[in-house]
């Protein structure tokens, strides 16, 4: 994911410098090429060798050190830096920088470099939430630096609270999404997602097996290229991306209305969500007993829920509609019926019988239909990767709409 690109990773003087260690490793495995250069401070935590022997590459530590080669150091790393990324970056390295001191390598060479520079505080809470920190973090952000948010919990001086640096894991998919070409950038998206549930009486509901991961993949792929983006989520145990609007629905018909608040100012709606087509015609006040004798039959009559798909279907203007078919046989005549009734410009469409396919998994077999009659066959493969290529379908559909 990262092949090719120079990292400049800054290591500062924080008890958090123990994850840098971890997080250098992750982004060599990703392929990147990573510069260390740590901070006087730093190398209280952990010996420059550490990282040497992680990143295969010479720690850099020292302003005045002697030249070699002729390459004035932070003049070289500046101009072959894709990225900075200072984690952890303490509240005394983010106010030189924001200030515009440059008293050691790493200061220096944000200074001399024109790469983003992307930062991974970690704090005392008190520090993280004093004005002057929040100020200098502001003024950072309106001069278009970044930082990963910090999580909560427990910090090594005891206290409890904001200021804790975002996981390894959670910094190396920050610095990927960083290169994600932003193709989607302005673009109104909307995204149904997960079941809905439509209640029998005040302790049971109908529902389905529908986890909701396709359309929060899709939320969060649409995310990270750019989009605004809204997700309409029925139940779930999914935490949304960040960056998303989430609207939180439980029945079909709220989901329908929920679309309909956003659908006459989208680019894009893609109908990920599974909706129930009926629901009880009456829904019982009290809970609905079974009788002694154990051989009752419970008769419920269903009517017709508004079919979402269809309604905004037959109001598109110039948006984009992306539908999807969760079949169990006649996977492609349904889908293209589908298609042409609801008006979508594609559909996928996906065999929920067989393995690794359909509801629950991570996983997914999709045939791509658009209504020029394309067929593509996708294999196996995680949700993350298919909603890139649904999206990279989606945008392309934009540009000929452009032209």
């Amino acid at each position: 994911m990262l092949k090719g690109k120079n990292i400049i990773l800054g290591v500062t003087g924080g008890i958090a410098v123990y994850k840098s260690a971890d997080l250098v490793s992750r982004l060599v495995k990703q392929h990147a090429n990573v510069e260390v250069i740590m901070t006087e401070a730093a190398t209280k935590f952990v010996t420059p060798l550490t990282f040497q022997t992680m990143s295969v590459n010479k720690v850099h530590t020292e302003m005045f050190g002697l030249v070699s080669d002729f390459d004035v150091e932070h003049v070289s790393l500046a101009q072959k830096a894709d990225i900075i990324l200072i984690a952890p970056a303490t509240a005394n390295t983010i106010g030189k920088i924001a200030n515009g001191i440059a008293d050691n390598l790493l200061t220096t060479t944000v200074m001399a470099s024109k790469a983003k520079v992307i930062y991974a505080p970690a704090m005392n809470t008190n520090m993280y939430n004093n004005p002057i920190f929040q100020e200098n973090m502001n003024k950072l952000k309106n001069l278009g630096h970044e930082f990963i948010k910090t999580g909560v919990g427990r910090l090594a001086c005891g206290d409890y609270g904001e200021g804790k640096m975002a996981e390894p894991s959670e910094i190396v998919e920050y610095v990927i999404n960083s290169f994600i070409r932003k193709d989607l950038l302005g673009k109104k998206v909307v995204i149904t997602a997960g079941p809905t549930i439509e209640p029998v009486d005040p302790v049971r509901y109908m529902t389905n097996h529908s986890s909701g991961k396709m359309g929060y993949n899709l939320a969060k792929e649409a995310v990270d290229r750019g989009a605004n983006v809204v997700l309409i989520s029925g139940p779930t145990t999914l935490t949304p991306p960040d960056g998303v609007e989430l609207v939180k629905v439980n029945t079909t018909e709220e989901m329908f209305n929920a679309v309909g608040q956003y659908f006459d100012n989208c680019d894009v709606l893609i109908k990920s969500a599974a909706p129930l087509d009926y629901k009880p015609i009456t829904v019982s006040p009290v809970k609905i007993k079974k009788s002694d004798g154990g051989n009752d039959i419970l008769d419920l009559k269903f009517i017709r829920n508004p079919d979402i798909a269809a309604h905004y279907g037959s109001l598109k203007k110039n948006q984009i509609i992306v539908g999807f078919a969760a079949e169990t046989n006649n996977l492609i005549e349904y889908a293209l019926s589908k298609l042409k009734k609801k008006n979508f410009d594609f559909i996928v469409a996906n065999d929920v019988t067989k393995p690794g396919a359909g509801f629950k998994n991570d996983t997914n077999i999709a045939t791509i239909i658009d209504k020029k009659g394309n067929i593509e066959e996708h294999p196996l493969m995680d949700k993350k990767h298919l909603s890139k290529i649904i999206l990279d379908k989606v945008y392309n559909i934009l540009e000929e709409k452009a032209r």
